[in-house]
């Protein structure tokens, strides 16, 4: 089976992912949901082929290096799609990540209105957080989309690979791909910073020196919005000053204190008729009582902060689900395997644990 052939055939499926392994059919994601096609299965001889098919020579020594690439492919008809080629047992495999050829709305991706005005800031740190397919380079592209049509900007993205590509509205915009344009996250985004930038968007701060030099750039004036994989607002301030050796967290405080403006960590939950999947989210936005906190090292009272500052668009995790599950579209399952006091939300709808 061709490539170009399994591509159409997630397409038509409404696929989010295709998993391409040996002595397997072609998967396919749908809805959250792992479906196996009615296709023969793949060879390693297959596989092999598809590899040597779709990559250049420069990626095939970063492959044969690294033992793993990701990449984006670009087909004239079905979109983009990113790329993971990983080994097991020796032999390639592949994990491909439909893109959408369209940015969504706000109100289709279900994200409030507090993030638009996050996006009114002209500097600081927005961050978005959350699990593996857990749409952060949606929300993340949704952003960009917004300050390139209401700003006159200039935006720098780095990205592993470019899922959607921008043109220029109000504001202008560079993408820069990793080991295409540029080494690394790092190098990337050194180098970015001599380029005159106004908003920076980070595909994903993976390292001590990538988090080190963003907020940096968020304290210098500009604005940086990047992605985590972390689940929670608490756990990702966790992970921030956590990185760094003892003798430089007091200085990381100081800066997440003064130069953090949002985050919103967040999850994809599967609907009551399994059809597609609702955005459900936890929310913080650095007001003064959120920043005397950081600075204080209490991370532990951001939750209290959360569950009471709905004025300020905050918003809870629980809260989020809860408000899915009362307008029926979630089960009661799924918005109990996924909420964090298990116990508040049963007294909430007056249900025991069996």
């Amino acid at each position: 089976m061709e490539l170009e052939s399994i591509l159409y055939s997630a397409r038509e499926h409404g696929s989010s992912d295709i998993h391409l392994l040996s002595n397997l059919p072609p998967v396919f994601r749908v809805n959250g949901e792992i479906v196996l096609s009615e296709a023969q299965p793949l060879s390693e001889k297959d596989l092999q082929k598809m590899v040597q098919l779709v990559i250049n020579d420069e990626q095939s020594k970063i492959l044969n290096k690294d033992l793993q690439l990701c990449f984006s492919i670009n087909h004239k008809d079905f979109g983009r799609f990113r790329t993971s080629i990983y080994f097991r047992n020796g032999s390639p495999e592949m994990a491909i990540r439909m893109c959408n050829n369209d940015i969504m709305t706000r109100k289709e991706l279900g994200l409030p209105k507090t993030v638009n005005d996050l996006l009114q800031h002209p500097a600081g740190l927005i961050l978005i957080t959350g699990p593996t397919g857990s749409g952060k380079t949606t929300t993340l592209n949704y952003m960009i989309d917004y300050i390139n049509s209401t700003r006159s900007s200039k935006i720098i993205t780095i990205e592993d690979p470019i899922e959607y590509v921008h043109e220029h509205k109000k504001g202008i915009i560079v993408q820069q791909e990793l080991h295409t344009d540029v080494i690394s996250f790092q190098a990337g985004l050194h180098h970015v910073l001599r380029q005159d930038p106004d908003v920076i968007a980070i595909g994903e701060m993976r390292n001590i020196d990538t988090i080190a030099t963003a907020m940096t750039a968020a304290e210098t004036g500009h604005l940086v919005i990047a992605t985590l994989h972390t689940s929670s607002v608490a756990q990702t301030i966790e992970r921030i000053i956590g990185i760094f050796p003892p003798g430089k967290q007091q200085q990381i405080i100081l800066q997440l204190a003064s130069s953090l403006q949002g985050i919103i960590a967040q999850q994809l939950v599967p609907s009551v008729d399994k059809k597609h999947r609702l955005l459900a989210y936890e929310l913080l936005v650095a007001t003064p009582a959120v920043r005397n906190i950081l600075r204080s090292n209490e991370g532990h009272q951001l939750y209290s902060i959360l569950e009471t500052g709905s004025k300020q668009g905050m918003c809870t995790m629980d809260s989020s689900l809860c408000t899915h599950y009362d307008r029926g579209e979630i089960s009661y399952d799924a918005l109990m395997s996924r909420v964090v006091q298990q116990d508040q939300v049963r007294l909430r709808y007056n249900r025991s644990r069996v």
